[in-house]
């Protein structure tokens, strides 16, 4: 029986759903960081265009925090460096050598890794630019290796619409896995939480020692690292916590072990307009052309990297984010059904969480970008309420948010949330608020404040 059943979600029932089989994507001819996925931060460059790098290279630090540096994802040349708005740096892309080289650190043994202290771990992440792989809550952003978390969270359960299987990417990798566990360790005063779905039969996940485990069932958002903390230990006003994703626990582990920077990456490639969704093994920062080549139907499409609920529209000609593992692509939207909702017969068309209209039940939905109407008045009908499991309440924090009240928003737990936790939120809403938008918003002004 789980440790924790989490009640309150839902499972969004779209079409393409990746088969659990990983096949290997084809290999690309460039990869490229996108800087503006990481909040807060501006980028100062370390390279220029036409410059050489090797996997693992320095490419730009954050002006408030030199100590944190992002690696290249790629060994090549500095293809190109794209700005946007106020010269804001939105993209480095890194044409692929054949050769590809990686720059290499320091390793250590195995068992030498759990000798290490935390100033010897910190010295190692941070030499090797590895330290964006790890995030802080509150505010969801890179970590700052200067604090000390009061624990590290791990989920190991992927419930977001499509995507990854961590049972399939975590295969055969305990090794690693432990490795980058016994360092995570060093790093806080605290515990090291791991969680995962009760039937997970990944030994990586199960053979792992030195965390607290926590097996956990329910609907979507109950893996999120997020919903995690809430339930297993929440955080108080003046608390900090780390979160790591599970195959970046890999990669944390590969690099000490071998002293170079591993791109590998399980992703996912599905969604309604995918002929054979699937998992595949790729690697970080891949173009969206690598992964969805000869896999999309005919027909006018979006491409998001992530999942449909967080993720950010981007084309063929776009790179995966820094921290995503799932491409899906749906049909663009066209012209709205006149009285669709009132409309009797398949709901293939239709999708309701409270069977608003009439209609069939459908095991899988067609999901298109179509909204189906625009942001209106506020209906108090307890949707919000319905797909949150938090102890908190969502409509009175969106208020307390518009009115830009600090003190209330504290009160109403602000600092425990992230807007992905709310995306169902907006899902759902009969009002079309994007109450996730909404709860960035409200973390934006604590932090200013703050």
């Amino acid at each position: 029986m789980a440790d924790l059943y989490i009640k309150r979600g839902h499972n969004i029932q779209i079409a393409g759903t990746p088969v659990k089989e990983v096949v290997k994507a084809k290999t690309p001819s460039s990869v490229a960081i996108l800087p503006t996925d990481f909040r807060g931060v501006k980028p100062k460059l370390l390279v220029k265009e036409g410059d050489t790098v090797k996997i693992g290279s320095p490419l730009f630090h954050c002006k408030s925090n030199p100590s944190i540096t992002w690696p290249s994802p790629g060994g090549g040349t500095v293809k190109s460096i794209q700005y946007g708005p106020r010269r804001v740096i939105e993209k480095i892309e890194i044409e692929l050598s054949d050769s590809e080289e990686s720059e290499s650190y320091p390793s250590f043994r195995f068992n030498e890794i759990s000798g290490l202290n935390r100033v010897e771990i910190l010295d190692a992440l941070q030499k090797g630019n590895l330290f964006p792989f790890i995030r802080q809550r509150p505010f969801n952003k890179v970590a700052d290796p200067n604090t000390t978390p009061r624990d590290i969270f791990i989920s190991g359960w992927n419930t977001a619409p499509l995507s990854v299987d961590l049972d399939l990417a975590l295969r055969r990798r305990l090794s690693p896995f432990q490795a980058g566990i016994n360092a995570l360790q060093k790093l806080t005063d605290g515990d090291v939480h791991l969680s995962y779905n009760e039937n997970s039969v990944s030994d990586t996940l199960l053979e792992v020692e030195h965390v607290k485990k926590h097996s956990l069932q329910g609907p979507h958002p109950a893996g999120n690292v997020g919903i995690q903390i809430h339930h297993v230990a929440p955080l108080g006003l003046t608390d900090l916590v780390w979160t790591v994703n599970a195959q970046d626990v890999v990669r944390i582990g590969n690099f000490l072990l071998t002293g170079k920077l591993d791109t590998t990456l399980f992703a996912t490639v599905g969604g309604p307009s995918v002929t054979s969704p699937t998992h595949v093994k790729t690697r970080m920062g891949v173009q969206m052309s690598t992964l969805t080549e000869e896999r999309l139907s005919e027909g006018n499409h979006r491409i998001i990297s992530g999942d449909v609920l967080t993720g950010k529209t981007t084309d063929q000609n776009g790179f995966l984010g820094f921290y995503h593992s799932t491409v899906s692509v749906l049909p663009e939207g066209g012209d709205r059904e006149f009285m669709g909702m009132l409309r009797p017969g398949s709901s293939k068309t239709r999708y309701s969480l409270t069977n608003a209209f009439l209609g069939f039940a459908k095991d899988k939905f067609n999901f298109t970008t179509l909204n189906n109407g625009s942001e209106r008045y506020m209906v108090p009908i307890n949707a919000w309420e319905d797909v949150l499991p938090m102890d908190i309440l969502p409509n009175a924090l969106y208020r307390a948010i518009l009115a830009q009240d600090i003190e209330e928003m504290e009160q109403l737990g602000i600092m425990e949330c992230d807007e992905e936790d709310f995306a169902l939120c907006s899902f759902a809403c009969p009002s079309k608020i994007d109450v996730g938008g909404t709860i960035r918003d409200g973390l934006d002004l604590m932090e200013k404040e703050g």
